[in-house]
């Protein structure tokens, strides 16, 4: 890798230079997802599943202005120390972090780029940005949209967050051509939920199907990702009646306290948790380490495709 910004973890480098599997994790989820200790026990957690299931886990970040591709444990602490102190890190923040020597912690859209530039292309995640509700006033809609549009990385993730317009965000998608795979499903999971009221664009029944999508469409030039929708385990999953109604709750004080922007997803994450007692981080805990599994199975299938 020529990039002079990226250094990549050794077992990351030894892996992709001899067409290992890979699967790329984010950063968000440890520095602004949840708290210290929980976050660095599950990114080990996570980081175990994908070598339990034959990938090599590459947590990415951005530490002290290097493009991280790969972190060791000291580093994975030394970020879930430093907590909402790492700058939440998308597309448009990455050079600023960079020639300012800083840290960032990756989001969907940024973990993509990175993926991207050191030739990964199955990453996992816990559920991906969209159209926020009420974006047909605030035009807000999350970056990783535009991310999955343009980069040829594959998303395994729980569906959209829920605390989005899933329609609204279905529709972007279609839009630019971005295709939602549901795993096993033909119905678009909701995060903490296994189900909502729509539907999915292909019901796909093993990581072998999905990796032959994804070299069909990448070798056909058709640039972009996919979103891989891997319904969380049923005994981990919330009643979809309690979520609507914790969400609202939280959506209606997040307006009231005027928080907008990067700032808007960790509130109501940390709200959520809260109103439900911590029962929604151990649901996203689990989703994750769900997550992980399923994308280190792609990506072994994806290395042999």
């Amino acid at each position: 890798m020529l990039n002079p910004y990226i250094d990549i973890h050794p077992d990351v480098k030894a892996a992709i230079d001899s067409g290992k599997p890979v699967v790329a994790l984010e950063s968000t989820i440890i520095s602004h997802g949840m708290p210290y200790p929980e976050n660095v026990q599950t990114a080990l957690r996570v980081e175990q599943a994908v070598r339990d299931n034959g990938a090599v886990p590459a947590t990415i970040a951005i530490l002290k202005g290097r493009l991280k591709i790969g972190l060791s444990e000291d580093e994975i602490t030394y970020l879930g120390q430093r907590g909402l102190d790492a700058i939440k890190t998308s597309r448009r923040d990455i050079p600023f972090v960079v020639a300012n020597k800083q840290d960032g912690a990756t989001t969907v859209a940024s973990t993509m780029i990175l993926a991207d530039m050191a030739g990964i292309r199955v990453f996992a995640t816990g559920g991906i940005g969209g159209v926020h509700r009420g974006a047909e006033t605030s035009f807000d809609i999350s970056a990783d949209l535009e991310e999955l549009a343009q980069t040829n990385v594959a998303v395994v993730c729980a569906g959209i967050k829920s605390i989005l317009d899933l329609g609204l965000t279905l529709e972007y998608l279609e839009t630019k051509g971005v295709p939602v795979i549901g795993y096993q499903t033909g119905t678009l999971p909701a995060f903490y939920t296994r189900e909502s009221e729509f539907g999915v664009d292909y019901c796909l029944d093993s990581p072998e199907q999905i990796a032959s999508a994804l070299k069909a469409k990448w070798e056909m030039s058709l640039c972009g990702g996919a979103v891989i929708a891997n319904p969380i385990p049923t005994e981990h999953a919330m009643p979809s009646k309690l979520m609507d109604s914790v969400i609202a709750e939280a959506i209606k004080e997040m307006e009231q306290k005027g928080i907008k922007g990067k700032d808007s997803t960790p509130f109501l994450l940390a709200k959520v948790a809260e109103k439900t007692k911590g029962d929604s981080l151990k649901a996203n805990i689990a989703l994750v380490l769900n997550n992980a599994k399923l994308a280190a199975n792609v990506a072994v299938c994806f290395s042999k495709s």
